[in-house]
Parts: structure tokens; C-alpha cells; sequence
């Protein structure tokens, strides 16, 4: 196992770029704690549908899905979920509201990382839940003519319960130094616990539910509102190519964390800008739905398909969307691209 010294590698990190980044997530954070202490009740719509995007998105990243309505109802807990993809969607929304509920509670030790991944598996018949990897794993790409690649040899499964040891501890004792910010160390952190693997399955959607971990048990909740994990899955690619790229000689302590680290601030400040941006339409200006449908459309560089107006505003029906989008289309406010599975809108600008 390697040595983690979080300190030196800090040092790396303090580019032009992650210093602005830091300086607005601060900003924004003392911006929502503000509006969050004044309109707890008001939110309560914004947590709601974050919940499932969050629990859509972190699942769909790997494959597991079902359809919208089931996943409504599995996140509102209305069903009982069928098959094994809805049993781990339905483990998922249990082990992010553990979290949302009690991350001051919540120590990041290995101990606590073992009863989260337990039970993410909860419902599923698979004995993997809340066990560390029992045979080597690797991390596989497969190519357009179909053959795999190996990306990342992860530690082998013998050395995983001490290296959980040490990443840990390392992350522990470098968080009590208050000359370093938590919002650098937090990424550091979950790419070494990628570069671990430590499960037989299910590291990806616990690295998102550490994410948010993390940030709210350093005061950042922004995940709370809008969904980290669906921002990550609309730029699956590039959250691969950074992965890899920061991964690239960890084995040796020669990886740089700064594609890792970098990519995963923008998604935080996407992510606030984003809040500020839902908490216009939704509380502020008290848009209707229809005219929060408008909104989403108006305020999207380039296109944007029902599907993707579908996620952003999971509480609206699919009948209100294809509405509203027949009546901007009548009036002119928007512009049709393509068509069929391919159709997508943009704002017609020209008409303002």
C-alpha cells in the first residue's frame, strides 16, 4: 500500500483555477446557509426532487434502471421494489437519507463505511453487503470493437482492510489542520478510495454517497438541494477521463490529484450556481409549472430534450411537460431540432 500524504500533495493543488473555484464555493455557501436559515419550509420541494435525482442518476451511472414512475415511488417508498436493480435503487435511497439525516453522526472510519455499504445492499439476496472484496478486482473499459482493456489494477484484495486503515486515518489527521481546506482534501480522498475499490461491487455509488458525506459534515449541503450525482452523470466522460488521468501511477505516489480534484469543484460550484438559479424560479419569482418548464428551457445553453426537462423537474408530470412544450412551440418561444427519439428544443432568442 502506498503512503497518503495529503499535505505535500496540497501544496500541488493551489492553482489559479482551484483558488477561484474555492473562493466562490465559500461565497455561495454563506449565500444558502442564509437563504436556507430563512425558507427551511420553502426547500422542502428542492430536497424532494434532489433525493431523486440523486438516487436516478448515481444508479443509472451504472447501469441499474427502472423506469420514472417506479423510481418515484421506490424514493417516496410508495412500492416495493422488484428485481434486483429497483432492491439496490431502493438501498441507495435508504443509505442517502441516512445521510442526509445524520452525518454528524456519521465518522468517516472503515467500521461506518462497511454498515453504509451494507445497506446499500439491504434488499438484495447478495451476501457482498457490508464486506470488503474477497477476490481481486480490476477496472475495465471495453473498446468499440468490443474487447476490454484493464484501466486500473486497484489494491489486491488481502491489503484492502489496512489500506481502508490508512486512508482514514490519513484523511482524519490532515482534516484537524485549519490551515488546509476541507473542500481540496475531500476529492483527494475519494480518489484514493476509487484507487482502492475496496468492494466487490457497488464502489462507484458509494464514492457519490462519501461525496456528499464529506461536504455536509464539513457545512457544504448544497448536495442536499441539487443533485451532485446527476451533474456527474450528464458529464459521465469526462468524470472517466479525470478519474483516469489522476489515477495514472497512484500505485508508485506519482498520480496528480489535480484532474480529479479540479473537475470535482466545478461540480460543486455548478451545483450552487445551479441552487441559486432553481431558487429564482421556485420560491422567488413563485413560477407556475408550466413557466418553470419555460424557465429551464430559457436558462439552457444550447438544446435540451423532454427527457433532460424531465429530470431537472422530477415533480412534474410527463403530460404537463409535452403540454407546455406544444404550447411554446405554437407561440414561437422555442424551436423544435430534430425529431423522434432525437428531438430536443432550444430558446428561440431571435423572437425577444
Amino acid at each position: 500500500m502506498r503512503l497518503l500524504n495529503y499535505k505535500t500533495e496540497y501544496q500541488k493543488l493551489l492553482t489559479p483555477t482551484i483558488v477561484s473555484y474555492l473562493a466562490q464555493i465559500h461565497e455561495m455557501k454563506g449565500q444558502q446557509n442564509l437563504f436556507v436559515e430563512a425558507q427551511k419550509d420553502a426547500l422542502a420541494e428542492l430536497l424532494e426532487i434532489a433525493k431523486i435525482q440523486s438516487t436516478e442518476a448515481s444508479n443509472r451511472i451504472e447501469g441499474i434502471i427502472t423506469t420514472d414512475d417506479r423510481l418515484k415511488k421506490i424514493v417516496m417508498n410508495k412500492t416495493t421494489p422488484k428485481g434486483r436493480s429497483e432492491r439496490e435503487i431502493a438501498g441507495y435511497r435508504d443509505v442517502l437519507n441516512t445521510i442526509h439525516e445524520n452525518y454528524d453522526f456519521i465518522p468517516v472510519r472503515p467500521g461506518m463505511i462497511l454498515q453504509l455499504h451494507r445497506d446499500l445492499y439491504k434488499f438484495s439476496n447478495s451476501a457482498i453487503g457490508g464486506s470488503f472484496k474477497n477476490s481481486d478486482n480490476i477496472i475495465a473499459e471495453e473498446l468499440p470493437d468490443g474487447t476490454k482493456r484493464v484501466r486500473f489494477q486497484p489494491v489486491p484484495a488481502w491489503e484492502t482492510p489496512e489500506a481502508m486503515d490508512s486512508l482514514c486515518n490519513a484523511f482524519q489527521e490532515v482534516l484537524t489542520d485549519p490551515e488546509l481546506d476541507p473542500l481540496l482534501l475531500m476529492p483527494m480522498f475519494i480518489l484514493d478510495f476509487l484507487c482502492i475499490h475496496p468492494f466487490n461491487d457497488g464502489n462507484g455509488r458509494m464514492s457519490r454517497l462519501l461525496t456528499l458525506l464529506l461536504l455536509y459534515r464539513s457545512g457544504y449541503s448544497v448536495g442536499k438541494y441539487i443533485s451532485l450525482e446527476r451533474l456527474i452523470a450528464d458529464s459521465k466522460e469526462t468524470y472517466y477521463e479525470v478519474l483516469q488521468d489522476s489515477s495514472t501511477g497512484w500505485h508508485e505516489g506519482t498520480n496528480d490529484y489535480l484532474p480529479f480534484v479540479r473537475y470535482m469543484l466545478g461540480v460543486v460550484v455548478a451545483a450552487y450556481r445551479e441552487f441559486a438559479s432553481r431558487v429564482d424560479i421556485l420560491i422567488t419569482r413563485g413560477l407556475s409549472k408550466p413557466d418553470r418548464i419555460r424557465e429551464t428551457i430559457r436558462s439552457t445553453t444550447g438544446k435540451i430534450t423532454k427527457t433532460q426537462i424531465m429530470r431537472q423537474c422530477p415533480d412534474i408530470s410527463q403530460k404537463t411537460v409535452e403540454r407546455a412544450l406544444a404550447d411554446m412551440l405554437k407561440n414561437g418561444d422555442i424551436i423544435k431540432i430534430g425529431g423522434g427519439r432525437y428531438t430536443s428544443y432550444r430558446w428561440n432568442w431571435e423572437k425577444e
